[in-house]
């Protein structure tokens, strides 16, 4: 039987420091392209919601370790343990050097956040799936800023990127999900209402969140639009109304993944408010998911609610 390598690593020493208070912004870190609009997007959301800040970084767990073969008769005796014993240190070696590079990136973070213009900020460094550790997080947070780093070539591709579909999906708190372009304070927000009651729960949130408050608002219904859609829509617009918000509407033909984000790049620095996914699984995967679609599509900020 051919001996297995050993499979322990040094764990983390993750920084339990700054223990995360009630209504946190977390800003999820990849260090990838999207990293400083997340690192902007959640200063911005932190300072309008007067909301402690944590930047956060998930290390995946390593890959099980594979089978090494029992060369203990070529190498002689003692060799096999000699190998193993080699092989799990540069294992070990590999994890501590991840977790400094981890440990690196939040730190620069750090120094280019607003510290000074949130009420307290913190870093955080965890291991483990993205979504468990967010979900583990979530008694605590009151937005989750999360960066998307695949475009589809045409918008027939839908496919969104696996992490920022599986989080949306399962987080029950707000979601700002941001794109590689730089982040641009927005003046101004959409919701793209369907007339269902996921939209209506959304415009709701909104009506009640200091987040957005102060901005002028537009409703987009995409589609056929018969009286009773027309009548949901005025309702809708009412309640923002009625929460101090300057209200329009706006109706379009066609499909929301063809014609929402070209209407949002030529509306300036805006941002998109959705309703989270409002129908079965089943039917996300037989005809596709609005809301995965214009996640997958727009470049400008897009915040996802329940």
């Amino acid at each position: 039987m051919g001996a297995r390598r050993s499979a322990c690593h040094t764990a983390p020493a993750f920084d339990e420091t700054a223990m995360p208070t009630p209504d946190t912004v977390y800003a999820c870190l990849d260090g990838l392209n999207t990293t400083a609009a997340v690192v902007e997007g959640a200063c911005w959301a932190a300072q309008r919601l007067s909301a402690p800040l944590t930047l956060l970084h998930t290390l995946e767990r390593p890959e099980p370790t594979p089978p090494v073969g029992d060369y203990s008769g070529v190498l002689g005796m003692g060799a096999q343990d000699l190998l193993l014993q080699r092989l799990s240190a540069l294992d070990e070696e590999r994890a501590q050097i991840t977790q400094q590079a981890a440990q690196r990136m939040l730190d620069e973070a750090r120094t280019h956040a607003c510290e000074g213009s949130v009420p307290q900020m913190s870093t955080m460094l965890r291991q483990g799936d993205l979504t468990d550790v967010l979900l583990t997080q979530e008694p605590t947070a009151r937005l989750f800023v999360l960066g998307s780093n695949r475009r589809p070539p045409t918008v027939r591709k839908l496919r969104l990127d696996h992490r920022i579909e599986t989080a949306v999906r399962n987080l029950r708190q707000p979601v700002m999900v941001m794109d590689a372009v730089p982040f641009v304070p927005p003046t101004h927000f959409v919701v793209a209402y369907d007339g269902s009651a996921t939209a209506d729960a959304a415009v709701q949130r909104v009506a009640g969140s200091p987040l957005l408050r102060g901005m002028p608002a537009e409703l987009v219904m995409v589609g056929e639009c018969p009286a009773r859609l027309q009548e949901r829509l005025r309702a809708a617009k009412t309640l923002l109304e009625d929460a101090g918000f300057a209200t329009t509407t706006r109706t379009l033909p066609g499909l929301p993944e063809e014609v929402v984000p070209p209407l949002l790049e030529s509306l300036g620095s805006t941002l998109l408010v959705l309703g989270a996914y409002g129908h079965s699984r089943i039917r996300h995967f037989i005809v596709g998911s609005t809301t995965t679609a214009l996640l997958r599509l727009c470049s400008v900020p897009v915040l996802v609610l329940r």
